[in-house]
């Protein structure tokens, strides 16, 4: 009687010898009805009741599951977070000017004026302007910005004998004789109520009569 060999090549039992009433192929399970030979080829092989126990075909072993590989790192998950409605956000306008400040440079000061009578006593103007002359014995009188009270023959002097003011545009100090007696400057006499140009070094003379005598010091 012709012998059960398993058809499927790829089988390890392929054209091997099997039990003449097997059904299928106890490896491939597939079906044995064809007969090859009856006549036993000689196999090295051991015959399959010396080989290891056999094992179910792939078809029929468990399907292999996988694992996630075990890790200490803690799962953090991100909470999430209602969307921002921006159309509610207060935003401050701010203003800005229509057009750019203008630079304002600081104010100037005007250079110091001098007086230096002949008898070396020194008179300076406080600020950018005032009076030359004497101290009123009248109270609630203001005195001048220069009071040249106390010097010999002030008699002459009288109590707004001159009045002195920086002029920004001429950059220069300005005198205008207010006096009685009159007023000489590099010996020329002074019209009342004029405005003349006050250099460094200039002679200044109040009298006729060469008693008092100053010079001009800008500095």
């Amino acid at each position: 009687m012709p012998a059960n060999r398993c058809p499927n090549p790829s089988c390890e039992y392929f054209n091997r010898a099997l039990p003449n009433n097997a059904k299928v192929c106890p490896w491939c399970s597939t079906p044995l009805g064809n007969v090859v030979s009856s006549t036993p080829e000689p196999s090295s092989q051991p015959a399959p009741s010396q080989q290891q126990p056999s094992q179910p075909p792939p078809s029929q072993q468990p399907p292999i599951q996988y694992q996630r590989p075990p890790t200490n790192q803690p799962n953090y998950e991100v909470p999430q977070q209602a969307p921002v409605d921006y159309s509610t956000v207060y935003q401050q306008r701010v203003s800005y000017p229509s057009t750019p400040p203008v630079y304002t440079p600081p104010p100037q000061r005007a250079p110091l004026l001098k007086l230096i009578h002949t008898t070396g006593r020194e008179f300076n103007l406080v600020g950018e302007g005032g009076y030359i002359g004497r101290r009123s014995q009248s109270p609630g009188i203001a005195p001048p910005e220069i009071d040249l009270t106390g010097i010999p023959s002030e008699g002459i002097i009288s109590r707004r004998h001159a009045r002195v003011d920086w002029d920004w545009s001429q950059n220069a100090y300005m005198i205008v004789d207010m006096s009685t007696n009159g007023i000489y400057l590099n010996n020329t006499s002074l019209t009342p109520g004029m405005q003349y140009r006050l250099f460094n070094g200039d002679s200044l003379r109040f009298g006729q009569d060469n008693l008092v005598n100053f010079t001009v010091y800008v500095v």
